[in-house]
């Protein structure tokens, strides 16, 4: 098979001490090649860093729904039965389907500083029209805004692994995905005051001047995103040819083959290795299953009212347990890069998420329900360490890396579809069954995760000195 004479033969052959002389002295030296690579890495991270502004507006643009559910949302547009639930899921549609296509056509492309914020764009206008919507209107702009935002997080993830190193890549794919954890801290603070001060300004009710405000905040991003996101090593036209050249050698010694120039020109081939790849479909199977246990995010201002408060007193309490989220997964994510080491990481992170369900479901207590919403949250750690972990696995070539990493992503949503059902009002307030369903889908994941640990030892074992898939 194509993909294994890739994977698990030529994968991360090290490079030999002569050839490392010679790399450094093409850039003056070990010691002017380290400080080349530290002002490289600064520029990149700063330009990188907007990457988590696009990325708190993709989610709260997708999740303001559940926010809007307080204030009227479902009164307003007539919402019965499993409506509420259809409007949130029907999203997955467009977002699973595209996925794939988009990192192909990024890859072949080479330009996401003009790719990913022209889609920005676009999902913000949309965003802008449900809030202007009825329920049929709502039903087709959360469809379409599905289709569009597909592109941003898979595309993301292939534009890091293009420019960080495998000991690089778990730091920024956690400070990434920390866009999404604080988008939920964040986003309920947002809808909060807009919630609270723009009822029946203009005639319209506050849920729909949070579609509206939130809408044209991300158009705003994308904006400034044109003239501030990199390209590819390849393409980017503001790198000097030293840094150029030294951004292009840093990823082809990191895996031992130069091809990151590599591109979708004329052919399926990353296409091929990818869906051939069992490898691919155990990750896409294990990831989906975390997302059902994960699907809590989307009721989170739902779970919050159980424990008696205001409206308002609900959503500033959603902040909390998101914020320790987010500290949790820089931390664990560091510590993963610099351990060399992801199984363990998402094993304990995904065991005091289990923790949290059992707690939620064995009392009613505030205090003790409101400290399970936090073990809860950080579950989210072990998720951003098994996103790195992907990227660790198919590192190479680059046309298989992008569409390995969408089609996982993608096919990991339908978690979404199904977790979209798995609060339904007649389960509350409890939500016992809700819960059960997360525990046990939060434990298939870590059982298919220990399950391709031993795979990859096994491999590392064959390979010899030739191979390092970190565990």
């Amino acid at each position: 098979m194509v993909s294994s004479s890739i994977d698990e033969k030529d994968f991360e052959k090290q490079p030999s001490g002569s050839h490392v002389e010679e790399a450094d002295a093409e850039f003056g030296g070990p010691e002017a090649r380290k400080e080349l690579e530290r002002k490289l890495l600064w520029k990149i991270d700063l330009r990188m860093s907007i990457l988590i502004f696009i990325y708190i507006l993709n989610y709260i643009d997708r999740n303001n729904a559940g926010a809007a559910r307080l204030r009227g949302f479902e009164a307003d547009l007539h919402l019965k039965g499993t409506e509420f639930a259809t409007l949130l899921s029907i999203l997955y549609v467009g977002y699973i389907i595209m996925q794939v296509p988009s990192n192909m056509f990024l890859n072949w492309m080479g330009k996401p500083s003009l790719y990913l914020p022209a889609c920005m764009i676009v999902w913000g206008t949309i965003s802008c029209l449900t809030g202007a919507s009825d329920f049929v209107g709502a039903l087709l702009t959360r469809f379409f805004l599905g289709f569009v935002e597909a592109a941003f997080f898979p595309g993301a993830l292939f534009l890091l692994s293009k420019w960080y190193k495998r000991n690089e890549l778990g730091l920024r794919t956690a400070i990434l995905y920390c866009g999404n954890i604080i988008s939920n801290a964040f986003g309920a603070l947002m809808a909060s005051g807009i919630l609270n001060g723009m009822q029946g300004k203009l005639g319209h009710s506050a849920w729909r001047w949070l579609f509206f405000i939130e809408g044209a905040l991300t158009i705003a991003i994308a904006t400034i995103a044109i003239f501030v996101l990199p390209d590819f090593p390849a393409t980017t036209k503001w790198l000097s040819e030293e840094e150029r050249a030294l951004a292009m050698r840093r990823m082809e010694e990191d895996a031992g083959v130069g091809d990151e120039q590599q591109t979708e020109q004329g052919g399926e081939s990353g296409l091929w290795m990818a869906i051939t790849d069992w490898k691919v479909w155990w990750l896409a199977f294990a990831l989906t299953s975390q997302v059902v246990a994960l699907s809590f995010n989307a009721y989170f201002p739902t779970l919050s009212a159980t424990l008696g408060f205001s409206p308002t007193v609900t959503l500033l309490l959603c902040a909390p347990p998101f914020v320790f989220a987010a500290l949790v997964t820089f931390f664990l994510s560091r510590h993963s890069d610099r351990a060399g080491e992801r199984f363990y990481h998402i094993t304990v992170s995904l065991a005091a998420g289990i923790v949290g369900f059992v707690i939620a479901i064995s009392t009613m207590n505030i205090a003790a329900r409101y400290v399970s919403l936090f073990l809860m949250a950080q579950s989210y750690a072990g998720f951003v360490v098994l996103y790195a972990w992907m990227s660790n696995t198919f590192a190479r070539p680059p046309s298989k890396r992008a569409v390995a990493l969408a089609l996982i992503n993608a096919f990991s949503q339908l978690g979404n579809v199904a977790g979209s059902y798995v609060w339904p009002s007649a389960w509350g307030p409890t939500y016992q069954n809700s819960y059960g369903i997360c525990i046990a889908t939060c434990g298939t994941a870590i059982g298919m995760c220990w399950v391709f640990r031993q795979h990859l030892m096994r491999l590392n074992e064959e390979g010899g000195q030739r191979m390092r898939y970190m565990l």
